[in-house]
This record gives structure tokens, C-alpha cells and sequence, in this order.
């Protein structure tokens, strides 16, 4: 671990930069013989577009896919999840079987969703149903909980509809949000809603190599939780982002709205049972893989890339897991010091992860990790160890038969 390495990074974030310089590496420019670059997506974007002409050698390594946005923005991580189970349901895999009332048995995962202006109409038949249910509004190009509002009413979709012809000039085009049914019985803590954020290692796509970050934490509102219509406006209730609750008067600076997930694992083995418990947890890897497995056939699985995603979770009252986004760049500012010290560990754990043993970068690595190098991560699956030992599983069998 010791090889000198030339790094690029083009943000300021200490538990990065602490990280390199740990290692002994040395800093360089985004146009000197970069090895690792720890990049923003709007530079990747930049790095793979056609104009640039970039190709990138065997020696270099950088931390974005080029179309993450297929998993990480709102609106084409639901097409690719709804085609995913289209597929399936078209080949007749057990995967996507259904219940009675039509409900997906294994692979019920993200709230009904509609992507507007597009399925406006597919969404007020779908509202028409039950036009007691709330629903939440999502812009799919912005971050942080900005432009979200939550409704009860169409009309008060149909004068979001009219006002922003005013803002989204000078051809008329809107902005794409999503709207999904809200999940309004959340499991509660202390009264209060939380959402869980998973940190996921992918270092390839096909074949898929997937990797769970066991140090993830929830994310808590500072108000308690209310679905009535008189706060359907309170931000503070609704939304666990931590760029809107610290904002609240009722924010703590020392523990930052934050639990561990081990915490929260002893607060459901004591209040639901560790069978309960265990289950929800599996439900949690399920919904991981297979959302992965959604985008995998679109993906440009390039062997110089590798990306850690920032997994939303919500979990309801019947302890059943909804995916609610995923981010491409997940925060790596530190609201207080345990989360700090999480971070650093975070991203010293997936360059131990994504370098071959001598530490320094090789495309022509196998991307294979010995168990000492993951750390806090934990394997969730890695297709072509799968596929070797299913191979032989079979050899075995066909051993005896002879």
C-alpha cells in the first residue's frame, strides 16, 4: 500500500483528500498522467463525452460510471426498475410474479410512481382510485429535498401545472418531476420519521460486483410526525434530508439527527423481534441487487470506473423496505464528528476495495478483493464468483453420477 500514486481530486473534502495523503500519494492536475481521480459527476460527464476525445489508460481509475444517471436520477431510475419487471413478467420468471390485485410478490419495492408532464394522465386515473391518498412531488434534476411539496388534491397538482408555465419559459418546457404515492404509515422512532442511507460499492456491472457498506446510518426529522392536511406543508415533519433539518430550530448539533444502523437493528430486535428483524434487513440486500440488476443491461460497464451510491430507504410500519432514490455523489460533508470519522473510514474502505493489492490501479485487475481489503464493507454479490461456483456445484454432481 505503499506505491506512490498521482491523484486528482476537484473537490475540497478533507476525509478525501486525508485519505490520499494517508496513502503517500501525490496531487495532480486534471490534465497531468492522473492515476485515481476522484471526480464530481458534472467533470465525469466532461471526461466520457464524445467532444473530449479522452481515452483513458490501463493505469487510471475514476470513482463515476458515465450513464449513472440511469440508476441515479428520479424519473429513468423507475423506467429502468418497470422494465426490469417487465421483462421478467415477459419471460415468465417467478420474479415477477404477482398477487391477486396485481401487486408484484418479490419485487415490490418503489412506490407507484408516474413521471410528469408525461404520464399525467396514467397518474389522474391512478389517483381517481383512492382520492383520499397523498402523494409526493419530486423535481428529478435537483438534490438536497429542494422543490418537493407533498398534495392531497388535484387541484393543487393543476395549479402547480399552471404556474409553472410561468417559470419554465421561453418554449414552455417543464421540468420533469416524479410523483409517488407517499408512504404515510413510516415506521417511527421516538415519534419521528426516518429514512435509512445505505452506502453501495458497485465496481462493475456486468459482470454485477456488489458491495454493502456496514457503518450506514438513519436520518431523522426534528418535528414528530403528522399526516394530517394541516401540516402537509411542514418540511420539518415530512422530509429527513439534512440539508432542510438544519435548518429547524429543533436540530442537534452534537448527534445531527443521526442513529447507526446497528442501533437501529437492537431498537427492532427489541421492539419487533430479531426474526422481524433479520427479515427486513434481507428484504433491504433483495431491493439493493435488484435494482442494480434493473440498470445493469444499460449501463457502460467500464473497467477504468467504479461508483459509491447513496441508497434512500424508507421503512414502514409493517417493516416493509421502499427505495426512494439513489444518489450518484452522496454527501461527504461532516455534520459532527462520528460522522467524520464514518466518512473517512467509508472512503478509505472503498480504495482498498477497488485497488489490486499492491495499491495501485490496474484495469486488468480481476476485481476480486481478498477478505482482508473489505473492511466495513460487506460482499452482497459478484456474478462471476457466483457463476464459478454454480459451475462447480454442477461438476461435482456430474462427478458422482459417473
Amino acid at each position: 500500500m505503499c506505491a506512490q500514486v498521482a491523484y486528482c481530486v476537484d473537490m475540497d473534502k478533507s476525509v478525501i483528500i486525508g485519505n490520499m495523503e494517508k496513502r503517500g500519494w501525490v496531487a495532480v492536475g486534471p490534465d497531468d498522467d492522473w492515476q485515481f481521480y476522484w471526480a464530481s459527476t458534472q467533470t465525469c460527464r466532461n471526461l466520457f463525452s464524445v467532444d473530449s476525445g479522452y481515452r483513458m489508460n490501463d493505469f487510471q481509475l475514476i470513482n463515476h460510471f458515465s450513464n449513472h444517471y440511469e440508476l441515479t436520477r428520479k424519473d429513468t431510475m423507475v423506467k429502468n426498475i418497470k422494465r426490469y419487471r417487465r421483462d421478467l413478467e415477459r419471460e415468465g420468471n417467478p420474479l415477477a410474479e404477482k398477487s391477486a390485485e396485481g401487486r408484484y410478490l418479490y419485487l415490490d419495492f418503489i412506490p407507484t410512481t408516474f413521471i410528469l408532464p408525461a404520464d399525467y394522465n396514467m397518474f389522474v386515473e391512478e389517483y381517481r382510485k383512492n382520492p383520499n391518498s397523498t402523494w409526493i412531488m419530486k423535481p428529478c434534476g435537483k438534490s438536497q429535498g429542494s422543490g418537493i411539496f407533498l398534495i392531497n388534491k388535484l387541484s393543487k397538482l393543476k395549479k402547480w401545472s399552471r404556474e409553472s408555465r410561468t417559470v419554465f419559459n421561453p418554449n414552455l418546457v417543464k421540468e420533469t418531476y416524479v410523483i409517488s404515492r407517499y408512504i404515510d404509515n413510516p415506521l417511527l422512532m421516538g415519534g419521528k420519521k426516518f429514512d435509512m442511507r445505505l452506502y453501495v460499492l458497485v465496481t462493475s456491472f456486468r459482470p454485477l460486483k456488489v458491495y454493502l457498506f456496514k457503518l450506514g446510518f438513519c436520518r431523522f426529522c426534528t418535528v414528530k410526525y403528522d399526516d394530517s392536511a394541516r401540516e402537509m406543508d411542514n418540511l420539518f415533519v415530512h422530509l429527513t434530508n439534512v440539508a432542510i433539518q438544519k435548518q429547524g430550530g429543533e436540530y442537534n448539533n452534537i448527534h445531527g439527527g443521526k442513529l447507526s444502523i446497528d442501533n437501529l437493528k437492537l431498537f427492532l430486535e427489541m421492539s419487533r423481534g430479531k426474526q422481524a428483524s433479520d427479515k427486513l434487513f434481507n428484504e433491504i440486500n433483495w431491493l439493493i441487487v435488484h435494482s442494480l440488476k434493473a440498470v445493469a443491461p444499460v449501463m457502460v460497464s467500464d473497467r477504468h470506473c467504479y461508483e459509491c451510491y447513496g441508497y434512500d430507504i424508507i421503512i414502514d410500519n409493517n417493516l416493509k423496505p421502499w427505495l426512494i432514490e439513489v444518489n450518484a455523489s452522496p454527501s461527504l460533508s461532516s455534520t459532527t464528528v462520528s460522522d467524520r470519522i464514518l466518512k473517512y473510514r467509508l472512503i478509505n474502505d472503498i480504495m482498498n476495495v477497488v485497488l489490486p493489492p499492491d495499491g495501485v490501479p490496474d484495469v486488468k485487475w480481476n476485481k476480486v478483493p481478498g477478505a482482508d481489503a473489505l473492511g466495513h464493507f460487506s460482499l452482497l454479490l459478484d456474478e462471476e464468483l457466483a457463476a464459478q461456483h454454480e459451475q462447480q456445484r454442477q461438476n461435482k454432481n456430474r462427478n458422482r453420477q459417473t
